[in-house]
């Protein structure tokens, strides 16, 4: 069983930046792509970017030159350093891992962008 633990939600100034966390325990074996997705109220989630087990990352449109995925191969663990936040970057960001099989997610964690 595969548990992940999202972090480092908060509030934070427009322009300003954070990053969040996202510890996975238990055994993942073989390929498996982990991602970051986000839900903003009433909207649907949307993804925000990816990284291979090789780390090759892929990035939404709306976030690219902004936001940066990473995942240290002495970690399991997937980070998201996100630059020059904007207003509409406020939502509740989750952490999924992907494997040919299955499929965990985090509990999401909250970043409120504002001033």
């Amino acid at each position: 069983q595969v548990q992940l633990v999202e972090s480092g939600g908060t509030l934070v100034q427009p322009g300003g930046s954070l990053t969040l966390s996202c510890e996975a325990s238990g055994s993942i074996l073989g390929f498996n792509v982990m991602c970051w997705y986000r839900q903003a109220p009433e909207k649907e989630r949307e993804l925000v970017a990816t990284i291979t087990s090789n780390r090759t990352p892929v990035y939404a449109d709306f976030v690219k030159g902004r936001f940066t995925i990473s995942r240290p191969y002495a970690e399991n663990a997937v980070y998201l350093q996100m630059n020059s936040l904007k207003p509409e970057d406020t939502a509740v960001y989750y952490c999924k891992i992907q494997t040919l099989q299955n499929e965990w997610w985090g509990q999401g964690t909250q970043v409120t962008v504002s001033s």
